[in-house]
Formats: structure tokens, sequence, C-alpha cells
């Protein structure tokens, strides 16, 4: 379905970006599927009254999130840590009152709740994948397997009364109908709970040309101008805004009712920056635009570049953006001919719309390559600590956020 009316404000939005015809992004497939493989145009707009940068073009959601979903968050160690410390952090604060609750929007496989279970802190996630929901409940998490919106949220309200805190982590910029999801954290929150989400941020991807954090399952790209403007509409105030460090760079809100909570200095500091930066303005889009498509060009050159002089390259990490950047880039065997991960439920797959085929770790080091393309780019660090074998055997490491560059 597509649309140029902005899903939260009825504004016009006006397109900036098209990143060509692509598939799921972790619609990971078996080479017999290929021939049946979903596509859609992925093109990215904002919106010229509210400011919120949206897909155009909305893949039906029983398409993303589904038995067979591929994402496991718990598959990285700082992401562990990362939502252990989430975990802690409610427990030590907005979970201290008689009998709390907390609600998981997009619990995955636990990652979070499952130190809120372990404290034995009343919780309840809500996860649509049945595959992850699954391993969360092996983990003592109580699961919902259901999409969110105003009629769950009410169920869970009459089934196990408000909540103090409704948490979600790179999941609320996936869901279309927001504000049917707002509804429902209205209906659910107690007078004094907050909404907490944290999402990629839209400074980081304009601004650190972040381009393949742009696919299906992102269909808002939140900044704090957009997210205040989204609260103000559906009754409630952007209280706190912070960086948190994940896939990049992404921010934690935090909202609560209309003037329950005194807003903290952060989020008008981060107003004020984004205002100096322009980051909303028609003109900072259609530069990230233009800049997107030098950065295909180089990358794609470099390529053909190291296979002209026999070179090799593989592909290392298979999360949802190399989909993007290998369908853009028109990336397939010819000039990657795998791609490592350490996801089990990958491994055997195909990366979608290019088709490279997913194989596990060890096969990066027999023998390993003269090139690697890192499309999990986010966990750099963590990847090159594990690989150093990889550098002492004359490897270079391929990135390209936010430019072209080999070392």
């Amino acid at each position: 379905m597509t649309t140029t009316t902005c899903r939260v404000c009825d504004g016009k939005v006006q397109e900036f970006a098209d990143l060509g015809e692509q598939p799921t992004a972790n619609g990971f497939l078996l080479p017999h599927e290929a021939e049946n493989e979903f596509f859609f145009r992925l093109a990215v707009g904002a919106c010229e009254l509210c400011g919120m940068v949206q897909l155009l073009e909305e893949v039906p959601q029983d398409l993303r999130y589904h038995a067979g979903y591929r994402y496991h968050a718990s598959g990285s160690a700082s992401h562990r840590a990362h939502f252990e410390g989430n975990a802690r952090r409610f427990l030590a604060t907005e979970l201290t009152g008689t009998d709390p609750f907390i609600v998981e929007i997009g619990c995955n496989d636990g990652v979070m709740l499952s130190t809120v279970a372990d404290a034995g802190v009343r919780h309840l996630g809500v996860e649509p994948s049945s595959n992850v929901a699954a391993v969360a409940a092996a983990k003592g998490v109580r699961v919902l397997s259901e999409f969110f919106d105003e009629d769950t949220a009410a169920a869970i309200r009459a089934e196990h009364g408000p909540a103090d805190v409704v948490f979600g982590a790179n999941t609320i910029c996936h869901i279309a109908h927001i504000g049917s999801v707002l509804r429902g954290i209205d209906a659910l929150l107690t007078p004094a709970g907050v909404f907490v989400f944290e999402e990629p941020y839209l400074g980081t991807i304009i601004e650190g040309l972040a381009f393949d954090q742009i696919y299906d399952e992102h269909v808002f790209y939140f900044s704090v101008e957009s997210v205040s403007a989204m609260a103000a509409q559906f009754g409630f105030e952007l209280v706190d805004a912070e960086h948190v460090p994940l896939h990049g760079g992404e921010i934690r809100y935090t909202i609560a009712r209309q003037g329950a909570r005194t807003p903290a200095p952060a989020v008008a500091a981060l107003l004020d920056g984004e205002r100096a930066r322009g980051l909303s303005r028609p003109e900072t889009f259609q530069r990230f635009g233009r800049t997107v498509e030098r950065v295909r060009e180089d990358l794609v050159a470099l390529l053909h570049k190291i296979r002209a002089e026999g070179k090799t390259v593989v592909g290392y990490g298979a999360p949802g953006k190399s989909s993007t950047v290998t369908n853009y880039c028109g990336i397939t065997t010819d000039l990657v001919p795998f791609v490592c991960d350490s996801t089990p439920g990958k491994q055997g797959h195909l990366v979608p719309g290019s088709h490279l085929p997913v194989r596990p770790p060890e096969a990066f080091s027999d023998p390993y390559p003269d090139y690697a393309l890192l499309f999990a780019w986010n966990h750099a660090e963590e990847i090159m600590a594990k690989e150093q074998g990889f550098r002492e055997a004359g490897g270079q490491w391929i990135r390209y956020v936010p430019e072209v560059r080999v070392g």
C-alpha cells in the first residue's frame, strides 16, 4: 500500500530517497523459495507538517513478522548487556511500587524481560512472531503472541490491570498503525506511567548516511521533533530523550501524560540541536538522497575493481540492512559469493533479493578472503576484536557508512 499522506497527522509526505525494488529485509529464504519472493518499492519521505519521516509503501505486517522470523535480539553480546541494563534500570526506578507491571511491545526472544522475570516482577511481552515468542517463553517470560494495537491493549488491561511501564525497542518504528498503538498505550498506562521506546535515530541515518537502516520493517524514522509532535497529538508529552549506542546510534524516548512529569532539560537541548542542524529541512533530505547515490557508485566500483584484480570478498554479518545494501547496489554472487553469519536460523538460507548464500562463521576462515564487506557495521568493535586472525592474515575490512573505505 502506497501513501503520500502522513500516518501520524495526515499531512503531505514529500519523497526524498528511492532505494529501488526491495524484498522484506528479514525474509531469508531457502533456495527453492526464491521464485515467489515478495518485492516492493523502498522509498522514504518526510511529512511537511509534523516532520515525521516514513516509508511511502507499507509491507503488510504479517509478511514481516511470522513463525519464520529470523532475527534474535540475544544474538549479540552487546545487545544482551544493553537490555539487561534497561531491565535493571526499570527495576530500580519505575517498577518499585506495590505489584508493579511492565509490558514490552515486541519482546522478541525475551532478551530484556528475562531479567524482569528473574526478579519476580509482573510482566508481559507482546510478540507476534511465534517462533521467537517461544524462545522467550522458554526463558520464563510471559508472552502474548499477538500484534499490539488498541484492542490488544484493552484486553491486557482487562486481564492484568494497568501498566506502570510500556516499553519497546526497535519495534515502535516498525508499526504502521501508530495511532492505534498510542491509543492503546493511553488505555493501558497508569496515570503516572511512562511509555519508553528506543529506536534508530533520524539524525544518525541522515547525518551518518546510514541508508541501510531504511528497510521494510522500519516504517518510521524518528527525530526528537517528530516524536514530540506525535506525543502531543495523542495527549502525551515527551519528557526525556537520551542517546543510546545500539545500531550505530539510537535515542531512547520517554513519554508521559501531559503535565504528569517535568520534561528533562535534554529534550529542549536535543530539539534546539536538531533545529540548528536543519535536520527537518527539505534540502537536508534531498542532499541525503544524492549522497547515498554516490555511496552506491563508490561501493560497486570498489567491488568490481577487487574482482578484476582476482581478489576475494566475503560478506560479514547478515542483518536486515544487508538486504537494503545488496539490493540497492545490485550486489550478487559474482561480486560477493557468500555471507557469514552466526545466527543458526539464517545459515543455509539466502539473503533476500540478492540471494547471497548465508554460511556459518567457520566459513569465514576456510580460507580467509582478501576482503570482508562488513554489513553488521554497528557491531564493528565486537566483530573486529573477535576476528583478529583475519587482519593478521592480511585481510582488510570494507565499510560503506558513512562513506566507502577500506582498512
